[in-house]
């Protein structure tokens, strides 16, 4: 099961849009090769929630998931999990990661049960060329972000 599911839970929400939605964005993303040379892979994923797995060439450990509402696009990247923080630095990965909240572009930082995670949102009737901006960047922020906190976290 892919974590990013319980995000949107709504058993209301219109899956015919969130379906149509999400075929658009991976037929703008799959095989996609920006200017800048970032190259992608989309891939549908059926369930209750249905979803869009992107992959960056080269970064395909940090999966970025995709989920439509009626009002946004979401994406999001899951990093660690709480036991793989250490105990004793959990206070200052904290610290740091509001600290790089607002200088970060285009991400944040949350956590959905045990699962850290950055992720970046943006309008529905975003153009494609700026959810593949999105998308890149929040794959920058994540290794930035996997750098900048590792410090933080248990050795391996």
């Amino acid at each position: 099961m892919y974590p990013c599911r319980r995000i949107f839970e709504d058993p209301l929400e219109d899956t015919n849009m969130t379906n149509e939605k999400l075929k658009t964005l991976a037929q703008g993303l799959n095989g996609v090769v920006t200017a800048e040379g970032v190259s992608f892979a989309a891939e549908l994923v059926e369930g209750e929630v249905p979803l869009l797995k992107v992959e960056v060439r080269d970064r395909e450990e940090f999966p970025i998931y995709v989920t439509v509402d009626e009002d946004q696009i979401l994406c999001a990247t899951y990093l660690w999990r709480e036991n793989e923080v250490d105990p004793q630095k959990r206070m200052a990965l904290m610290e740091d990661m509001l600290s790089m909240n607002l200088p970060m572009p285009l991400s944040s930082f949350g956590k959905i049960g045990d699962q850290y995670l950055i992720f970046g949102a943006m309008a529905i009737d975003s153009r494609r060329e700026e959810v593949q901006h999105e998308i890149a960047v929040l794959s920058d922020n994540t290794l930035g972000a996997v750098e900048a906190m590792s410090e933080h976290l248990k050795s391996v």
